[in-house]
């Protein structure tokens, strides 16, 4: 679905279904260096299964125009403009790392439209090391090694998503580098990873949402640590789910994944 955002085009993939008023919506928000195609699997069986689905690309990353968004404050408000331009009242909000903090700022927005919301390979603060930061913006090909590294919990992962045979550290590399190509005025990398070093306002954010939230994490997860979570969990009061995954918990656990969100919206 290509939707109008500020005289900018804006896409959010629906999973092959045509909005229906009559159903509830669900928004997937990717992470860093990613975009809609990390959530296909997620949103094709919601969208099969009685939800609207909008797996939105960022401004600047995938099928959307403009340039990237300079906070997850914007990106949040943003997010909203795609629903509103859809047509879409109330929604569940789930985002994946970088999304995830979009996620909530989203949902502490405005709290009286979101209906859940499910915060996944996350944690507060997203500091992001010096080290990496640097990497990024000077050998960003390296930091995209990095982080996949990082992001996976081991080299030969059983293939799971999107089908046998598949090469998950390939995939996302692959993923990665398009999105990189993708700017030419913007080192989206250093970017993305700017966005989330800078964000502080999560515990506010967290004391304004009303909906049921739910946090669902890698357990061997390199790149957002479970453990950093509690303080968010506590505050959002949110249910914890933990898969045996690293921090590409699509890809690695991708049933696991879809039982959990199944259960965090239910």
């Amino acid at each position: 679905m290509k939707l109008l955002v500020n005289g900018r085009e804006a896409y959010a993939y629906t999973g092959g279904r045509a909005y229906d008023p009559a159903l509830p919506s669900l928004a997937f928000i990717h992470g860093a260096m990613n975009d809609h195609s990390v959530w296909t699997l997620l949103a094709r069986s919601f969208a099969h299964h009685g939800w609207n689905v909008f797996a939105v690309d960022l401004p600047g990353h995938g099928r959307s125009e403009g340039a990237p968004a300079d906070s997850v404050e914007a990106c949040a408000d943003w997010l909203w403009q795609v629903l509103d331009a859809a047509g879409v009242q109330r929604a569940a909000l789930a985002g994946h790392s970088m999304g995830s903090l979009i996620a909530l700022e989203a949902a502490a927005r405005r709290p009286e439209r979101a209906t859940h919301l499910a915060m996944i390979g996350t944690a507060y603060p997203m500091k992001v090391s010096d080290a990496l930061l640097n990497t990024a913006r000077e050998t960003p090909l390296k930091a995209i090694d990095m982080v996949n590294a990082f992001s996976h919990s081991g080299w030969a992962a059983k293939p799971s998503y999107p089908g046998p045979g598949a090469w998950l550290h390939g995939g996302a590399r692959a993923l990665m580098r398009r999105m990189l190509d993708k700017q030419d005025a913007v080192n989206l990398f250093e970017h993305d990873f700017k966005l989330c070093d800078r964000y502080a306002n999560g515990l506010e954010a967290a004391a304004q949402v009303r909906c049921p939230a739910s946090l669902l994490l890698g357990s061997r997860d390199q790149m957002t640590l479970p453990k950093h979570t509690a303080p968010l969990a506590e505050a959002l009061k949110a249910r914890v789910f933990k898969l045996p995954a690293g921090h590409a918990l699509m890809a690695e656990a991708p049933e696991q994944m879809l039982s959990a969100l199944r259960e965090a919206l239910r």
